[in-house]
């Protein structure tokens, strides 16, 4: 196993996550293994709604491609959560999609959360809670 064998002869850490990023798993794990998507975010509801763990500084994760294919490692060096008119430029233009523009950034995720509320009866707000990440990529899988 890709983790595995990454980890050898080391101290493994507690935990690790494998997912894939939503809406172009492909396209954004390129764009994080040529080192120009360096961020995230996804909806906090949808974690409150999963009963998922919010990630963590320090936290590893394995990207998969869209075949659930390991294709790197990441680590988290900075979460914030905040509402989503509030997340900054630096970090939508760290998302590294598009045309790196905030207004890219924003008319993407809009549309994307727009979507997946629809899907459990919620409506978009613009004020909605955001979990940014920002990471460091620690291996790419040869």
């Amino acid at each position: 196993m890709y983790w595995n064998r990454f980890w050898e002869g080391r101290k493994l850490p507690k935990s690790v996550n494998a997912w894939q990023f939503g809406g172009s798993p492909d396209a954004y794990a390129q764009l994080v293994i040529d080192g120009i998507k360096t961020a995230t975010c996804s909806g906090y509801i949808f974690y409150e709604m999963e009963n998922e763990p919010l990630p963590a500084i320090n936290d590893y994760s394995i990207i998969l491609n869209s075949t659930d294919e390991p294709v790197a490692i990441i680590k988290v060096i900075d979460v914030q959560i905040l509402p989503m008119n509030e997340v900054s430029k630096e970090h939508a233009i760290a998302e590294g999609e598009g045309d790196r523009s905030y207004q890219y950034w924003w008319n993407g995720h809009e549309a994307f959360f727009k979507k997946e509320l629809a899907k459990i009866g919620m409506e978009f707000s613009e004020d909605m809670l955001v979990v940014c990440e920002r990471f460091e990529v620690v291996d790419v899988k040869k």
